[in-house]
């Protein structure tokens, strides 16, 4: 059973998540659950309990109140109640050793779970960068990523190299203690981070859900998580 966070739609008061994201993990073999932002984390702090792995999912920009800094220009929408309700879930889960995959703005969320913090505004605080939110189709790679051939993303991926699709203009700085960078853009933007201690605490800072069903070593990263919670055995 793999929890997967959701967004918030603000407009209509409702849960959000892309298909992609459930389906790919049932492609892999897994049973997905949604996990909706709810007022006390509690609550979902519980719930994680029953699971055997966690996908923190794609969507806006984190509050840098929650890594210690005042909001810069640049900075987009943030949800706080969401990421309470995440940083919560991310912080158990890498305690209990429970399989945890990030993607993009999970990817970040796993970072500050850590200890480590963000880029607000890729553009404003980094020279030379690439264009990392692009405009073309969400299944269509925009730019190369680099693996660290010794890493477990690389085992997972089998591949050292690959194309990625890109829709975020925040990014990981400070990488947290027991973690390291696995990928990165051509202009040196981590693209993927890892943990050396735990049986799966992953993220990445691209796009899977969209790519999976054209690209092998995207559904990689699903079968990587729901094989991670299938070897943990039952938790409950």
């Amino acid at each position: 059973m793999i929890g997967i966070t959701t967004g918030l739609e603000a407009d209509k008061g409702g849960s959000l998540l892309p298909r992609g994201y459930s389906d790919g993990v049932a492609q892999a073999g897994g049973n997905p659950l949604l996990l909706p932002v709810l007022d006390d984390p509690e609550v979902l702090l519980e719930a994680l309990e029953c699971l055997q792995g966690l996908i923190l999912s794609g969507g806006p920009d984190l509050d840098p109140l929650f890594y210690g800094e005042e909001p810069l220009p640049g900075l987009g929408e943030v949800q706080p109640e969401r990421d309470r309700v995440e940083l919560a879930l991310a912080r158990r889960a890498l305690a209990a050793d429970l399989p945890v995959l990030g993607i993009c703005r999970g990817c970040q969320v796993l970072a500050v779970a850590g200890g480590g913090d963000l880029f607000q505004d890729l553009g404003r605080q980094r020279a030379g960068v690439l264009k990392h939110y692009q405009k073309a189709p969400r299944w269509y790679p925009t730019h190369a990523a680099t693996v660290e051939p010794a890493s477990r993303l690389a085992a997972l991926l089998k591949v050292e190299g690959l194309r990625v699709n890109s829709f975020h203009h925040q990014a990981v700085r400070r990488i947290p203690d027991g973690f390291a960078a696995s990928a990165w853009a051509p202009d040196g933007v981590i693209e993927a981070l890892e943990s050396g201690s735990h049986r799966l605490a992953l993220g990445v800072q691209w796009h899977p859900e969209n790519l999976w069903h054209r690209e092998p070593a995207a559904m990689r990263l699903f079968e990587g998580i729901v094989e991670a919670a299938r070897a943990g055995g039952d938790r409950t």
